[in-house]
């Protein structure tokens, strides 16, 4: 799949090589014309146009970029990511702005609870019950910290709103487990300032919830080698400022709280009407539409399903390191792609005019035309994926502890 993506080179090619053949018939029998006009010689001037028919055969710019995907295919593979579409490659190479979602992708996504002893039983149950209806990490880390006492819900009585949190009617009453600005019908500011994840019954604060989580590997040496090489980084989510900022304020990048899926792409969009190519980077149902509408877009594996499906690339391990990795393979490649297009007409340009003068015999051609293509392949052979940043990877690695946060991603 990701060798047959259609990517602009790729088209280029395959429309030069859809108009080789009529090209190349009418220039051999030209060729034939001339010779014969010239010397009368009819076995010559045959011979002459068959070397012009094999010196230019099209399996060089035929090959020119797919050979290239499929090693960086290959190469991203090696280095634990899945590519899913070759055109990405080219998006990737041209992108200068990296936009990080914070939970789930910048930390781990597996927060745990704090104190669930000091919360009242039974709200922790109903949290917990509401929380099984949902695949967000701090869904997941109720669901497990009340797996005890929760009783089962009907699937039908849970609607989860994304950007908020979880709402359940349960008789009459409706229970609300999110943000504390959706969660409570006034505000509350001492829910706002102690967790941003609230239960509510029709309105009224019932318990509040708070997480820890560490970053993933690799995220700092990540952040640092992408702002050494120029990018522009940016935090987008969900969660509370004050987390946010404590998160974006240690990793060196900029960020924006407290954003809606919809925000989202807008500050995707807006990035890029102005001139910029943005690379976003996320794993929850909120980033799907963001990861859609970026330029190009990377998940973890432990997305969930609709962020995996529209992101561009899968990487399979933990660390963050696949991004500066995913960018200089695809940028690698952009390189040898040109060089490929750059040799294959060169080619042409050059032996096509020789063996037009008769310099050239089919034998010869056909070496000719055989060398050019390996040459084309050993070019692509030559990828490979990027070295890494040592002195980045000796900075000290440390876990961060989020302070309570939102059940937005």
């Amino acid at each position: 799949t990701a060798e047959a993506g259609r990517s602009a080179y790729r088209r280029i090619a395959d429309r030069a090589s859809r108009l080789y053949a009529p090209v190349v018939h009418a220039t051999a029998l030209l060729t034939m014309i001339g010779w014969l006009i010239v010397t009368g010689d009819l076995h010559r001037a045959v011979t002459i146009a068959i070397a012009v028919l094999i010196i230019t055969c099209p399996c060089a710019l035929g090959l020119a970029v797919p050979m290239v995907q499929v090693m960086a295919a290959r190469r991203l593979f090696e280095r634990g990511m899945l590519l899913k579409d070759g055109g990405a490659l080219e998006r990737l190479a041209e992108i200068d702005t990296v936009v990080f979602d914070k939970t789930g992708t910048l930390t781990l996504g597996q927060p745990r609870l704090l104190h669930p002893e000091a919360i009242d039983t039974d709200a922790l149950g109903i949290a917990a019950a509401m929380a099984t209806h949902s695949r967000h990490p701090y869904s997941r880390a109720l669901a497990a910290a009340g797996a005890a006492i929760a009783s089962p819900l009907d699937a039908t009585a849970v609607a989860e709103i994304p950007g908020a949190g979880l709402e359940a009617r349960i008789g009459a009453q409706v229970y609300r487990l999110g943000r504390a600005s959706w969660a409570l019908s006034q505000s509350d500011d001492d829910a706002a300032d102690s967790a941003n994840v609230v239960l509510s019954r029709d309105g009224q604060s019932l318990a509040r919830f708070a997480f820890e989580d560490r970053l993933r590997d690799g995220a700092r040496e990540t952040i640092a080698e992408l702002s050494e090489q120029g990018f522009a980084v940016e935090v987008l989510s969900g969660d509370r400022d004050e987390a946010v900022r404590r998160i974006a304020g240690d990793l060196g990048a900029q960020h924006l709280s407290e954003v809606t899926p919809a925000g989202k792409v807008t500050r995707v969009s807006e990035i890029e009407s102005n001139g910029h190519r943005v690379l976003m980077v996320g794993d929850g149902l909120n980033d799907a539409p963001a990861l859609a509408a970026a330029h190009a877009s990377m998940a973890p594996a432990s997305a969930a399903d609709v962020g995996r499906n529209a992101a561009d690339l899968v990487f399979l391990h933990e660390s963050l390191r696949a991004v500066p990795e995913a960018i200089g393979i695809a940028r690698n490649a952009a390189r040898l792609v040109q060089q490929n297009l750059a040799l294959a007409i060169g080619y042409n340009v050059i032996a096509v005019p020789i063996a037009m003068a008769g310099y050239v015999t089919p034998l010869i051609a056909a070496v000719a035309m055989s060398s050019s293509s390996i040459i084309v392949i050993a070019n692509a052979l030559r990828l490979r994926g990027v070295k890494r940043n040592r002195r980045l990877e000796r900075t000290p690695k440390t876990s961060f502890v989020a302070q309570p946060t939102g059940l937005r991603s």
